[in-house]
Parts: structure tokens; sequence; C-alpha cells
């Protein structure tokens, strides 16, 4: 090998280039290290045009910050988003360096429809649960609560939706919406009345269970002015309970009303 002129020409060149190759990442390495590409700005935007309710740009860029590891060539922008989609009412957060010394981070954040469960967890427009503040969720208007199996969160938001078109004829709005294990379907109406809809033997099933209800409803509360429950699982019929509501015993005669005294 020492005696072939080619082959240690070849030996030589590799060995340069692999010197300037090294030299050349040593200087990217040491460039990459200055202070001047150290993270100083984390500029929070939002995500379409709805603007940030919930999460505070000051507070969310300082809890964000020493969290953050690397500058602006090393740092993992998907740990950064990470970062920020764990802070409460961010639903998806995506992230990009701005040179020389900035990161850019847009936000969306949940808007949050009612409760879900009894954890003190929230269901958001879009199907999505999550957790927050819940003083902070209720200072528009009361929320509506919502529960159901693991999984069923935008099956029941669906459902939620197609309930108020159903009993709109009737002036009443849901106010919680219930799914059992059993996938049997409960809902409670704004004047407090709670109707048992039961499970989905069909695709209409639950359509023509309010239909009847609402058809029959007005003279329901002719009669009975505070509905406690409605039983809708039967089907041709229905069972309710009312407050002041009396059955009388089986057998029992009915008072005979008092009339007053005819006077000639």
């Amino acid at each position: 090998m020492w005696h072939d002129a080619k082959a240690l020409n070849a030996t030589a060149s590799g060995l340069l280039v692999l010197t300037i190759l090294a030299c050349i990442a040593s200087g990217v390495w040491w460039v990459s290290q200055r202070p001047m590409f150290n993270l100083r700005t984390i500029r929070i935007e939002n995500i379409g045009n709805e603007e940030l309710r919930h999460v505070n740009h000051l507070t969310l860029r300082n809890s964000a910050l020493g969290r953050i590891k690397g500058n602006f060539f090393t740092t993992n922008l998907d740990t950064v988003r990470q970062v920020f989609e764990a802070v409460p009412w961010v639903r998806r957060a995506t992230v990009r360096r701005e040179w020389p010394d900035q990161l850019i981070v847009a936000l969306e954040e949940h808007e949050a429809l009612g409760t879900w469960g009894e954890d003190g967890r929230l269901l958001s427009v879009k199907g999505d649960v999550f957790t927050a503040n819940l003083a902070e969720a209720e200072e528009d208007h009361a929320l509506p609560a919502f529960d159901g199996p693991d999984g069923s969160e935008k099956e029941v938001l669906s459902r939620y939706g197609e309930l108020r078109s159903w009993f709109a004829p009737l002036k009443l709005v849901p106010q919680a919406l219930s799914l059992s294990s059993r996938y049997a379907w409960t809902v409670t109406l704004d004047n407090g009345t709670s109707v048992a809809l039961g499970r989905e033997q069909s695709s209409a099933t639950l359509k023509e269970r309010v239909d009847r209800l609402v058809g029959i409803y007005p003279q329901l509360v002719e009669h009975l002015p505070n509905i406690d429950t409605i039983d809708m699982r039967y089907q041709n019929g229905l069972a309710l309970s009312a407050q002041g509501l009396k059955i009388p015993a089986e057998g029992a005669k009915p008072k005979p009303k008092k009339t007053a005294p005819k006077h000639n």
C-alpha cells in the first residue's frame, strides 16, 4: 500500500475531507451555542379568529419558559407543543421558530359546553373532555350536565343537539343528558322534569318517543303542572310521577260531592 501512490492520494484526500467536515461541524456547533441564539421571546397567537378568553398570555409564557430546554436550534418543537397543550383550556398548539431567538406558539382554546361525569371535568363543543376551572366555565351561563361511558362523548354531544331541536316545540331545553352503561338515555329538561327514553332499538326509536311525548305534553301539564319524571319506554303509553298526584286505593269509592242547599 505504501508503494501505491494512487491509494496514498485517495487516503489522504479522504482524511482531508473528514477533517474539513469535522471542522465545519465544530464551527456550526460553536456558532449554534452563542448567546445570541438563546430563546428570549415566546410569542403567543390564537388559531383562527377566536380571541383567547381563558388563557393569559403572560402567565402562560412565563410558566412555559422554565420548562423549555435548549436554544433556537436545539429545542425540541414537539416537546414545546406538549408543554403548552398540558395547560388548562388549551386544546391544540402549533410551534414554529422565528429567527434568531423566538418561538411562535399558536393556540386553540377549548370552548366548554357542559360538565362531564361527577369528577369536575368539562365537555367542549367539539366533544373533547378536559380539566379546567369550573368557575371560569360558568362565568357566562349555567352549564348543562353530561355523562356516559368512556368514548361516548361525541355521541352524547350529537344526541344533545338533536334533543334540543326535538323539544323546541314545547319551548323546553335539555339541561342534563345521561347515557347509562347499558346505553339507555335519560334527559332532564330545564323545567326539572326527567324523561327516561331508554335504549335505541332502531335509529328512529328516540325520535318517535320524543314526538309522542311532545304531542301529549300540553294535556299532561294542564292537569299535572308539577311533573317530576316521565318514562317513555312503553310502546303505546307512558308512566309518570308528579307532585300532588294521588291514586285512590283499589276498591275505594270516590267521596260524594257536597252541594249547597237550594233556597226557594
